[in-house]
């Protein structure tokens, strides 16, 4: 490799590391009572500047065994959303959320359908032919978000240090929860959040019959 080269090259990665050095990461663990709390959506909201707009990208809810797959599922403003259906039955899926209403009727198996999420907020989704079918898309105007698995932890990078605004939504949660913190420079920040949950209120799964089903 010629000098010149080396020499940008070296220059990038020089770059590159005093913006992550310049970066702070922020973790946090959700609980409820004791117990970790999964499909709770954490974001950061900067309070001293506007948030960058979000590069959007698609993301996918399945239809699968008659049921959204993932049940909660965060994107930024922009993000198209595929819904496959990868069920051997049709699906008539839809929301009445304000943030986006849509419907879109029977499709069958192996079809898809794409919806564009270009505002902000909860987007319910349900299903006409399947009642206990629910799933969330939770659309954020800022591009620091993650959700917490199964252990009830979520980490968020590449924030630049500054105050912000620490969100939480969780299904079962009346309204959501937030807090402000400061972020610094380099350094890694955890946070741990108690939310008090509602009982879960999905509908109960239909049983199966041997006639066959929609």
């Amino acid at each position: 490799m010629p000098l010149t080269h080396r020499l940008i090259a070296a220059a990038a990665l020089l770059f590159a590391a005093t913006l992550a050095a310049q970066e702070a990461a922020l973790a946090v663990r959700v609980i409820h009572g004791e117990l970790p709390v999964a499909d709770a959506v954490v974001s950061l909201v900067p309070l001293d500047a506007p948030a960058p707009a979000p590069a959007p990208v698609e993301a996918v809810v399945a239809q699968e065994d008659k049921e959204f797959d993932p049940y909660v599922t965060p994107v930024a403003v922009g993000t198209r959303v595929n819904f496959p259906n990868r069920d051997t039955v049709q699906h008539h899926i839809y929301s009445l959320s304000k943030p986006k209403r849509f419907e879109k009727p029977l499709y069958a198996s192996g079809a898809s359908e794409s919806v564009l999420f270009d505002l902000p907020g909860v987007v319910a989704l349900g299903c006409n032919i399947h009642d206990w079918m629910i799933a969330y898309v939770v659309v954020l105007p800022t591009p620091w978000f993650a959700k917490t698995g199964t252990d009830g932890s979520a980490r968020l990078v590449g924030a630049p240090p500054g105050r912000y605004r620490l969100e939480i939504w969780h299904p079962r949660l009346a309204r959501p929860v937030s807090r402000e913190l400061v972020l610094t420079a380099g350094a890694a920040a955890a946070e741990t959040v108690a939310l008090t949950l509602k009982p879960d209120r999905r509908i109960r799964r239909a049983p199966e019959t041997r006639t066959g089903a929609y």
